[in-house]
């Protein structure tokens, strides 16, 4: 297995991406890496170049540049380069910590759709009080979706929540404001319908409220809704931590506490870590490509390379295509 990493994308590149892969391959039996990007800035981070090979190019997509315009004219660009290893059959996978419309845009443009697919969906894995954590799609690949659109989340996620995270008859529910049947906009009443007929475990709508408590292994919305849910989440996480902080500094009494609890509140804050989970997989397109977070550490990076190989070996492109089809052939069927 090869998997072709943008090693020039995100806060901390290219020491964070290298350091990671470097960890990668000594845990990963069989895996190859392709980093793609400036070698001179490469090397001066790979200690351990065994089963990692570089491909130079000097030219970089910015978190400024304009997703689109960008993917067509910087076609040497390493998070270009990267998709095309995928493409051009040379890599199984890729990976990129940088602009997330540039790696949606180069995924569609360069690898393409799956078939059946209308819209790409950016998933990434959130975590749950017991620990197991939820897929939710879509977080802002698309802000604007239609009812089918959501069905197809549904399914992609069901199956990435079965084959990768080992979820048998995982539950799909569906955000709303309410959990009644019937609540909602017209989008979510639609979908609402559509997902009660899907071949999946629809457990039905469910609340922002519960999502920190594993309502659900499967969380489905648009894209508008999912980025605020999102960012709500990760907001809450870094502001609650700072208000631990500051009351455990605040006197000597509250600081011996601290000393106390120290290895409980690091179990705590790691159960709310992002770099557990591995990143966020773009579902829809025709082979794994996984968007890691912007500030990504080696850890972080580590993750979403065996999430990406998770995803490889257990053929979850593959499974999503037969899944789709199997459904189109039935619609046609009941016509």
């Amino acid at each position: 297995m090869r998997i072709a990493i943008d090693a020039m994308g995100g806060d901390h590149a290219p020491k964070e991406i290298v350091l990671g892969a470097m960890d990668a391959v000594q845990d990963i039996k069989n895996l190859q890496i392709t980093l793609v990007g400036d070698e001179e800035k490469i090397n001066q981070y790979l200690t351990n170049s065994e089963r990692i090979e570089i491909l130079h190019t000097d030219e970089v997509i910015t978190g400024d540049d304009e997703p689109v315009r960008a993917v067509r004219r910087k076609k040497n660009s390493s998070m270009v380069k990267a998709a095309a290893e995928v493409k051009e059959g040379r890599a199984d996978a890729c990976i990129s910590a940088g602009n997330t419309g540039a790696l949606m845009s180069a995924g569609l443009f360069v690898i393409g759709r799956i078939p059946g697919i209308d819209r790409p969906a950016l998933s990434p894995t959130l975590p749950t009080l017991e620990g197991e954590g939820f897929l939710m799609l879509d977080v802002g690949a698309n802000v604007d979706a239609k009812p089918n659109h959501l069905l197809q989340y549904a399914i992609m996620g069901s199956v990435y929540a079965e084959k990768v995270r080992s979820i048998k008859n995982p539950r799909v529910g569906l955000l709303n404001i309410g959990t009644e049947d019937g609540k909602g906009n017209e989008l979510t009443k639609k979908a609402f319908e559509l997902m009660k007929k899907a071949p999946i475990n629809f457990v039905g709508n469910v609340e922002a409220r519960d999502l920190l408590n594993g309502v659900a292994d499967v969380v489905i919305t648009d894209g508008f809704s999912g980025n605020v849910a999102l960012k709500t989440i990760e907001g809450t996480a870094s502001v609650l931590f700072s208000m631990i902080k500051e009351t455990f500094m605040s006197s000597l009494k509250t600081k011996l506490a601290a000393g106390l609890v120290k290895k409980d509140l690091k179990g705590l804050k790691d159960k709310l870590d992002y770099s557990e989970y591995g990143g966020a997989a773009l579902f829809g397109l025709a082979a794994p490509v996984v968007k890691a977070h912007g500030s990504s550490n080696h850890r972080a990076i580590y993750s979403a390379i065996k999430q990406t190989c998770h995803m490889v070996d257990h053929h979850v492109i593959e499974t999503i295509k037969e899944t789709v089809e199997s459904m189109q052939v039935d619609e046609e069927e009941t016509e």
